[in-house]
């Protein structure tokens, strides 16, 4: 079998998200023979297209348009979502959730916690995806980063945010300690200025 052009690929991978609705990288890399690195590129476009959803390994069908918009906008306060900041659930039936930020997400995630399927955020200082449920947050320190407050920045290591606490200040929190915090306050969702 002859390799495919990228926009064939393309094509081949939009007609398969209609029919099995999810695919997985790997999967696809298999079917095409090439590499998981080939099919990211192939898929980038049609994410940035809004025709189909990143999940954890691999790619989803939009469903509605509350999917597309959705993903450019916090489900708890409707905020333009930064992506530097943002936080994802990924829920029953391939439905992906953003937030803003790490203190929407952790509320969003309190109360949809038993469907969760999978959260995940960034590292703040190394911009690589991790697991929320893992992760280590920040609260309460000086640096503003302009979204919803109290604060939570998360963080991949414990070390990494132990030294930005004592740089910035604040505190270094549990997933369980952050969510119990945030939450507590949760009525005051409030904006940075």
């Amino acid at each position: 079998m002859r390799k495919l052009f990228q926009n064939e690929r393309q094509r081949k991978i939009m007609d398969l998200i209609q029919t099995e609705r999810s695919l997985r990288t790997a999967e696809l890399s298999e079917r095409f023979n090439v590499s998981e690195m080939t099919i990211y590129r192939d898929i980038k476009p049609l994410i940035e297209q809004g025709l189909v959803m990143k999940t954890f390994g691999g790619i989803a069908l939009m469903q509605n348009e509350r999917e597309v918009r959705g993903s450019q906008e916090c489900v708890v306060c409707y905020r333009t979502i930064n992506e530097r900041l943002s936080y994802r659930l990924i829920l029953p039936n391939n439905r992906i959730d953003s937030a803003c930020c790490a203190h929407c997400g952790l509320i969003f995630h309190k109360e949809y916690e038993d469907d969760v399927i999978q959260a995940l955020c960034y590292d703040f200082l190394l911009q690589t995806t991790i697991s929320a449920p893992l992760a280590w947050y920040v609260l309460d320190t000086s640096l503003d980063m302009q979204c919803c407050q109290p604060q939570a920045l998360a963080f991949g290591r414990i070390s990494d945010a132990e030294k930005f606490v004592k740089g910035f200040g604040g505190r270094v929190c549990s997933f369980e300690e952050a969510t119990r915090e945030v939450t507590r306050t949760e009525g005051c969702c409030k904006h940075g200025k």
